[in-house]
């Protein structure tokens, strides 16, 4: 009785080690990526992400008669479809042409619909996904690209959703409590998502400090931002549980599939972009860099 009992506490344990280990590890890999001298192989890496994340879309959203298909061939093409559009606006920004960039995702938009129509397969949800993947590359790649110190901006980015990701997590395991959307999300506490944001405060504000400007405009500003990623986060659990999912996939260990290490980043990037590019809005408060 002894053993039984303590494999789910060793499975429970390991799997935890796991999640830690390589959460870091992809957060070392974004930081360097994000600092290089060079925006490119930041962009080179947002259009693999787009390349597995869409796997995992095109395959989450079909129609229960094509899940019964199982044809392979028929998810290659969208993701296919996807990625295309998807790197070909990623090169157009990279080249400043942003109007041609969203025309191109338009188009993929529009490429995945007809053929998702065809096959009376979800056309609206595979077409959404070209912009669910999509906009958000144009916005990590726009922010790390145009600004004279976009390198910041993206680390800023990262820091909060991180921050809140995390906070969300260990607020949550900790104190539990009421939860938000027990339908939707059945993990997601009032307690995790109120400490996931003052984690985001408090990180951001450590962040900002050092760069050497308003720590009190920085910590409300997270922990207003970080609602966003909470957002983003509640999104994806709506589409997985419309389509019957827990996770998105499981190419990262103790994480699940890209879409969901990735959907508050998703939520948020689009939002900072609208916010720098539309408002000229200082991220970095005026920090020195």
């Amino acid at each position: 009785m002894s053993q039984n009992s303590s494999r789910p506490v060793s499975r429970t344990f390991s799997e935890g080690v796991l999640r830690v280990l390589f959460g870091v590890f992809l957060a070392v890999v974004a930081i360097v990526l994000a600092v290089l001298p060079r925006p490119e192989p930041f962009a080179a890496a947002i259009i693999v992400m787009a390349l597995f994340g869409a796997r995992e879309w095109h395959r989450m959203v079909r129609a229960p008669a094509q899940r019964e298909i199982a044809d392979q061939d028929t998810i290659h093409i969208q993701t296919a479809i996807t990625c295309v559009a998807i790197a070909a606006a990623v090169i157009a920004l990279m080249l400043r042409f942003a109007a041609p960039a969203f025309l191109l995702l338009a188009a993929g938009a529009v490429g995945a619909f007809v053929w998702a129509q065809k096959r009376s397969d979800n056309p609206l949800w595979h077409a959404g996904g070209v912009l669910y993947l999509g906009l958000p590359s144009l916005a990590l790649v726009g922010l790390r690209t145009f600004p004279a110190h976009g390198e910041w901006y993206v680390l800023g980015l990262f820091l909060i959703v991180w921050a809140t990701d995390t906070g969300a997590l260990v607020f949550g395991k900790l104190i539990g409590g009421a939860k938000i959307a027990p339908k939707l999300s059945p993990g997601k506490t009032w307690a995790g998502t109120i400490g996931g944001s003052l984690c985001a405060a408090l990180i951001f504000a450590a962040f900002i400090g050092l760069l050497g400007f308003d720590v009190t405009l920085a910590a409300l500003y997270a922990f207003a931002f970080s609602v966003v990623a909470h957002g983003g986060d509640l999104f994806e659990s709506l589409v997985k549980r419309r389509f019957g999912y827990k996770d998105s996939g499981g190419l990262i260990p103790g994480h699940g599939g890209v879409l969901d290490r990735m959907d508050s980043m998703f939520a948020a990037s689009v939002v900072l972009a609208l916010l720098v590019f539309g408002l000229q809005f200082n991220p970095l408060f005026g920090g020195r860099v």
